[in-house]
């Protein structure tokens, strides 16, 4: 006798990309349920800026997964109203000098020819968007359609929208799955869930589960520190960065890499960034990572110097080696889907993702070839190759 099935499909992690996958799953028929061992968005999405950016991403499949998800992004701005706190206020990124403003320009070029408005600012120019920024600035280019979100507020509201059952502080400690290797459901320290597909948005804890259902996925945390003013009244408009941070961004170093990107809040509050380095989970304050992003900081807008930041936190983004996620199927388990591997942009990527996971799951064609994203895509590891 077969066993009832809890629910249509379960997802692993109640992020901002768990709570995407969860609407658009439900709003394509599907009965869902969310499980996370802590609390909605207590892992890297409550760390997090809540950037939804094009500006950072060169033309390829990331930068096509970012300029559909800003597209769902307006869309359920509008949806869910204010709650949100979505300001569509654009970015701006800046160079110190005029060889690294040739670079801006033909990154900016290649990324128009994809379908990004970017528009060259020159030194001239960059007071009239920032009056406060530190004199002496090449130029920089202007990103119209980068925004921002309250990431925990964002995906609170999208599991709400949902109407999936949230089965908050349960851990998920294996995939279960039939004798021929099909997903059947999940095993949680309080119980079994039994469904037909497991989504795994596990974010950073993306590799471990992928272990528990029996494949590897290389996720890596990356740690990153962001510091916080004081609240304040509205003085930066944008969010700013440095034009170096795109190759942070890009980089494989596990050092110590830092760049500074300011933006102010809906609160008041500015946050500074933005730091990256592989330290696996500890959490530890580092005081060079710190220091590194006040200075940066206090370069680009010299008035921050006189200004207190109140605390500091620490964050883990999940990193996969060739710095795209996965997303979609996993041919090696019917019935596991994988949406995670974002590293920093899972914010911003996270309504495509889901839409994308929701069409995977009820058989449609995807809105964007999956390819790139496939989640067996690394080597095996020796065991897997021994198998």
């Amino acid at each position: 006798m077969s066993e009832p099935l809890t629910c249509d499909v379960v997802v692993v992690g109640a992020g901002m990309t768990g709570a995407a996958c969860a609407l658009y799953a439900a709003r394509a028929g599907l009965d869902v349920t969310v499980v996370d061992r802590g609390p909605v968005a207590g892992g890297t999405t409550g760390a997090g800026e809540g950037n939804l950016l094009v500006s950072d991403k060169e033309p390829g499949p990331e930068l096509r997964l970012a300029l559909l998800s800003l597209r769902l992004w307006a869309d359920l701005a509008q949806e869910l109203g204010r709650e949100v706190e979505y300001e569509p206020k654009g970015g701006l990124v800046v160079a110190a000098n005029p060889e690294t403003l040739d670079a801006l320009g033909t990154f900016a070029d290649a990324q128009r020819a994809a379908g990004v408005t970017a528009d060259p600012v020159p030194a001239g120019r960059l007071h009239d968007l920032e009056p406060l920024l530190a004199p002496g600035l090449a130029g920089g280019v202007h990103y119209p359609q980068d925004a921002q979100v309250m990431p925990a507020l964002a995906a609170a509201h999208l599991l709400r929208a949902s109407g999936a059952r949230l089965l908050a502080g349960r851990e998920v400690t294996r995939v279960l799955h039939t004798p021929e290797g099909t997903v059947r459901g999940v095993r949680t320290d309080r119980g079994d869930l039994h469904a037909p597909a497991v989504v795994n948005a596990a974010g950073t804890w993306g590799g471990e589960l992928a272990a528990r259902a029996g494949v590897s996925l290389p996720v890596l945390p990356r740690r990153g520190f962001v510091l916080v003013t004081e609240p304040l009244p509205p003085r930066i408009r944008h969010k700013v960065y440095a034009a170096d941070y795109v190759a942070d961004v890009a980089s494989d170093s596990a050092a110590l890499q830092t760049s500074p990107v300011v933006e102010g809040t809906a609160a008041g509050p500015v946050l500074i960034g933005a730091s990256r380095e592989r330290v696996g989970f500890d959490r530890s304050l580092s005081l060079p990572a710190v220091r590194a992003l006040a200075a940066g900081a206090t370069r680009l807008f010299p008035f921050l110097s006189g200004v207190r930041a109140v605390r500091t936190y620490a964050g883990f983004r999940p990193y996969l080696p060739d710095h795209l996620p996965a997303i979609g199927p996993d041919p090696r388990m019917p019935g596991l889907f994988h949406a995670c591997g974002h590293e920093g942009a899972g914010i911003g990527l996270a309504p495509g993702t889901g839409l994308l996971i929701a069409q995977a799951l009820t058989g449609h064609p995807p809105g964007l070839d999956l390819t790139p994203f496939r989640p067996d895509r690394f080597p095996p590891t020796a065991q897997e190759a021994e198998q």
